[in-house]
């Protein structure tokens, strides 16, 4: 990770500039702003923005952290903010205590963000003086019929100004790679329960060895990755320009070893390659068709 702070006042292209003052009446006048940030690329350039705009000192990066957050997404996340120079919060969520959350159906995202809003709501808002809290949904994600989390987005009452800005998920790149951020070209990282197919119960003991399984895998170089929990057998996808790599006699030995260390008993490598949204999309298109 650089050392060098970004500079949230660099000047930027013309387009880019335009983008980002763009989201500004969407922030609203915060006398304080949340940001719910993962260290993604969208949450951190919503990050980024608000310093930029509003300053730092009434901007604050809130970071949930539960079973489903991997180890090294939160560790880096807290680089990224170091960097960005905005001041993080963590607040634990216990969203695997919800009985709906656990069961695992197509809406667990509600649950999920439900969870970290509600903790906003009760432990942060009054703590740190938030008059507004936002998160980094963008323009592509808010028309995707596999993101129910919006709806406890807007149940709170959370702002969503790269949306409502109308920056898509192109646009928010831009922005961050304008900026200097270090994860403008980061893969999305969405929560380790997304490894799990709807309908199979998400415990933490499978949300650690998907958790193990993944670091293993990145571990030995690859870009990205998703290590899917069939029971005991790991479907692992990776980018199909790394696919080869993976079935090289040395990589393919130690994959084997580093995902069975995990847990599992047999290691699979889908030939389809990285599929976002691949357990939530095929039923919700069948609801919304």
């Amino acid at each position: 990770m650089p050392e060098s702070r970004v500079d949230v006042t660099a000047t930027v292209e013309d387009r880019v500039a335009a983008l980002i003052e763009a989201v500004r009446p969407h922030l609203g006048r915060p006398d304080r702003l949340g940001v719910a940030y993962s260290g993604g690329v969208d949450s951190t350039t919503l990050l980024t923005v608000a310093v930029r705009l509003l300053g730092p000192e009434r901007v604050v990066a809130i970071l949930g952290v539960s079973p489903s957050l991997a180890r090294d997404e939160r560790a880096a996340a807290h680089d990224i903010a170091r960097l960005i120079g905005a001041p993080v919060v963590e607040v634990e969520t216990h969203e695997g205590d919800l009985a709906a959350y656990r069961a695992n159906g197509p809406d667990r995202c509600f649950h999920c963000k439900d969870e970290l809003f509600t903790r906003i709501d009760d432990q942060l808002v009054a703590e740190h003086g938030l008059t507004a809290v936002a998160y980094g949904e963008n323009a592509d994600d808010a028309v995707r019929p596999d993101r129910p989390g919006g709806q406890a987005a807007t149940n709170h009452r959370v702002l969503r100004p790269l949306a409502d800005a109308g920056l898509t998920k192109a646009d928010v790149r831009a922005v961050a790679a304008a900026l200097g951020l270090p994860n403008a070209d980061k893969p999305a990282a969405p929560c380790l329960a997304s490894r799990i197919p709807h309908h199979e119960e998400v415990t933490p003991e499978k949300l650690a060895q998907i958790d193990a399984a993944e670091a293993a895998v990145r571990g030995l170089g690859f870009t990205d990755c998703r290590v899917r929990h069939h029971g005991d057998i790991a479907r692992l996808e990776l980018t199909p320009e790394e696919l080869v790599r993976a079935v090289a006699p040395d990589t393919r030995d130690a994959l084997v070893r580093g995902v069975r260390d995990a847990g599992f008993r047999f290691v699979t490598l889908d030939l389809m390659g990285i599929q976002s949204g691949a357990f939530t999309l095929p039923l919700v298109a069948v609801r919304h068709g």
